[in-house]
């Protein structure tokens, strides 16, 4: 009987799986990795698992503190500009931040690329942003996943999930219950748009037809759009070495009207003084684009404000200078008051 050749000889690569890529991937960038490691580390990448010592001879009471994220739709953009190694220290930034603001220490962090087909240069760039974030945050990169998922994604196409582990001891954790009216809060100068709201800046873009070669004071579009989110662990370090800090919020999607309530305890209202500090261009530029209300702006963005920080009225001028040491550019932004409602609200003056 004849073979029926037409049911042999298919490989993996014939279903656009090429595992000798995916091979040569981890090969390029085992340098880059290994210039995030820390002490703690064992074994080495490629391993099944990533395997972290935790130094538990710091701690009396350690607690681990887990934080995971993605970058959101600015991963089109990343896409279509070619930014890749930004969107790389996006994904690291935005999981490590969240970890910080509990007082904890970064740790370690894996990530998750998943494509329709890998294309070596392109993941390499990511991969390189990825370690440059874990180094700003002092994380050290212990592995993570790379898949071809053809029929799931684009072949020029791809997705990225982030997740890092920081510890603190449990007497120092920063969870907002020691605040009370009257204290001060501060502001952190923000990057820019960070990873949020870009599902709004791409409908403004595609419905008033503007390019990203578009120029804004300077710099096209494409190069504000893709900043990279900014990195506080190490200011925030600073800060907390120094001066009590009550509670810490992160900017994230929900902007400070969503966020900074979770930070805060009942029956407490934070009243931002919005003549305090003047938005970044780019979000000027947006809200005129967008016709976009000042509420709609934020509950949507971080408006130039990245973190906010919760303190007694006597340490503002002391962490203040801490902060510009480290770098960052702050101020006060308002202040805790009293409020009648069980859920702690927002209120921005004008």
């Amino acid at each position: 009987m004849a073979e029926d050749t037409s049911r042999a000889n298919l490989t993996y690569r014939d279903a656009g799986v090429d595992i000798d890529t995916g091979a040569q991937f981890v090969e390029r960038i085992k340098a880059d990795v290994a210039t995030t490691m820390r002490p703690e580390v064992l074994g080495s990448l490629g391993g099944f698992g990533g395997l972290f010592e935790l130094p538990l001879q710091r701690y009396r009471n350690p607690v681990l503190v887990c934080g995971s994220d993605g970058v959101g739709t600015k991963l089109k953009l990343a896409i279509e500009t070619g930014r890749h190694e930004a969107i790389g220290v996006d994904l690291v930034a935005m999981c490590v931040n969240d970890i910080a603001v509990t007082g904890a220490e970064p740790l370690f962090f894996l990530d998750y690329y998943a494509t329709g087909r890998l294309e070596l240069e392109v993941a390499q760039r990511v991969i390189k942003g990825i370690t440059r974030g874990c180094r700003a945050a002092g994380a050290a990169l212990i592995g993570g996943e790379t898949a071809e998922m053809p029929g799931i994604y684009a072949s020029n196409h791809y997705d990225l999930a982030g997740f890092g582990v920081g510890i603190v001891e449990k007497a120092a954790l920063i969870d907002g219950s020691r605040v009370r009216p009257g204290d001060a809060l501060i502001g952190i100068a923000s990057s820019g748009l960070h990873s949020n709201g870009y599902s709004l800046v791409r409908h403004i873009l595609d419905t008033r037809n503007i390019a990203l070669s578009t120029e804004l004071n300077g710099q096209t579009l494409a190069e504000l759009l893709m900043t990279p989110t900014r990195i506080y662990v190490r200011a925030i370090r600073a800060l907390t070495e120094e001066v009590e800090i009550r509670s810490l919020c992160h900017i994230t999607g929900g902007g400070m009207l969503d966020n900074l309530p979770r930070v805060l305890p009942a029956k407490t209202e934070a009243r931002i003084d919005a003549c305090t500090w003047e938005w970044p261009t780019v979000f000027s530029w947006l809200q005129h684009q967008g016709g976009i209300s000042r509420q709609e702006m934020y509950r949507v963005f971080n408006c130039g404000v990245g973190m906010v920080a919760t303190l007694a009225p006597q340490n503002v001028e002391r962490a203040l200078s801490v902060l510009q040491s480290a770098g960052e550019t702050a101020w006060q932004l308002g202040e805790v008051a009293a409020g009648s409602a069980e859920r702690p609200r927002v209120r921005i003056e004008e």
